[in-house]
């Protein structure tokens, strides 16, 4: 899994300052995600891939996950972007902030099983948000 990453996002050094401007819920997931808490894996966050910046990715067991507000709300490019990632080898697994926030033990858990690799590199797990945010 070898691939090009835009260099504007490098030489900006976008996901490094993505990285010092982590929303809550991103800062809370990553302190689970961290130090191989769930299933030994490690995460990298901000990953710079492709023309994108990664939230959370387990390159060893290519499984992204990202952390979305309502501005991701049926957003056409999200999905291609997932396309691309899915194209790559990726799996991805999209969370809602308030998800993250209000279950994040529910959270841990399907990223605990999309970890233990019960779905095929190519095939996208199903994303466990709802189709709209709660109120």
């Amino acid at each position: 899994m070898k691939a090009q990453t835009n260099h504007s996002i490098i030489d900006s050094h976008l996901q490094q300052k993505l990285r010092k401007n982590m929303t809550d819920a991103e800062i809370r997931l990553w302190q689970r995600l961290r130090g191989r808490q769930i299933a030994g894996c490690k995460f990298r966050r901000q990953h710079p891939f492709l023309d994108y910046v990664l939230d959370f990715v387990c390159l060893e067991k290519q499984l992204v996950v990202e952390v979305d507000g309502g501005q991701h709300l049926e957003n056409e490019r999200d999905q291609l972007r997932d396309g691309r990632l899915h194209e790559a080898g990726f799996r991805v697994l999209r969370f809602w902030n308030n998800q993250v926030l209000q279950e994040m033990d529910a959270v841990v858990e399907v990223i605990w099983a999309a970890l233990q690799g019960d779905t095929p590199v190519a095939t996208p797990v199903a994303t466990p948000s709802p189709s709209r945010p709660p109120p």
